[in-house]
């Protein structure tokens, strides 16, 4: 990596890739189908869902149009049940705090782009024992288009002040890997719910199933973002 491909901002999905989350919201899904009398497959909405903005994902649920009002109220009923079922058990992503804090101490900005909503980052903020947390965090209410477009991670950069080549992403899903190449981002596969293949990409630099492998394997170091 040459200087032209330098780093100052690593930014970080939240869901699967900070917080263990995914099988509390797969969860939250079949609780909220079965509310509303819906039959879904659950492997494949996990699949188109994952990424997108709450609004998006009510619309793809209920296979129809609605508007934003009717989407919301859903929405905050199955974000409600998701939280509600993850308390209990939160857990973060293995070393995402530790590896966190070694990139902000090597002079890197942190940042989040989530598909969550403010109150889901919240949660997940009181939940971690990360400190100081993140200073920006873009979430899936402010208006932008979900994954796989690359508006979340463009304004994550655009409140940090730097150039989107100058950032990577880290993403468990692959609409999010997706958004970081449309972004002009590199980025590394977090395989909590993925295989590396489908976290593939020519600006993917790497693959681990937690921050602890990352970690040990000195991955901070060798993508000379360390400022020793």
């Amino acid at each position: 990596m040459g200087a032209e491909a330098s780093v100052g901002a690593l930014i970080f999905d939240m869901d699967g890739t900070m917080v263990d989350s995914m099988p509390s919201h797969a969860q939250s899904w079949v609780v909220l189908a079965q509310r509303h009398g819906l039959t879904i497959d659950l492997p494949e909405l996990m699949r188109r869902t994952t990424g997108r903005t709450g609004l998006e994902c009510m619309r793809i649920l209920f296979e129809r149009d609605m508007p934003d009002a009717e989407a919301f109220v859903h929405l905050q009923e199955k974000e409600a049940l998701y939280r509600e079922i993850f308390a209990p058990q939160f857990a973060e992503v293995q070393g995402f705090s530790a590896f966190a804090e070694a990139a902000r101490a090597r002079g890197l900005q942190i940042g989040v782009g989530t598909a969550g909503d403010r109150h889901n980052v919240a949660f997940a903020y009181a939940h971690l024992k990360l400190r100081p947390l993140p200073a920006v965090a873009v979430g899936g209410d402010e208006g932008l288009p979900g994954k796989p477009e690359p508006a979340i991670f463009l304004e994550v950069a655009r409140r940090l002040g730097v150039e989107p080549a100058h950032c990577i992403v880290f993403e468990d899903a692959p609409l999010g890997i997706e958004a970081a190449r449309r972004a002009g981002m590199r980025a590394v596969g977090i395989c909590t719910g993925h295989t590396p293949a489908e976290l593939a990409g020519a600006h993917v630099l790497a693959h681990a199933r937690n921050f602890t492998e990352l970690t040990n394997s000195n991955f901070l170091e060798k993508h000379h973002v360390a400022k020793l």
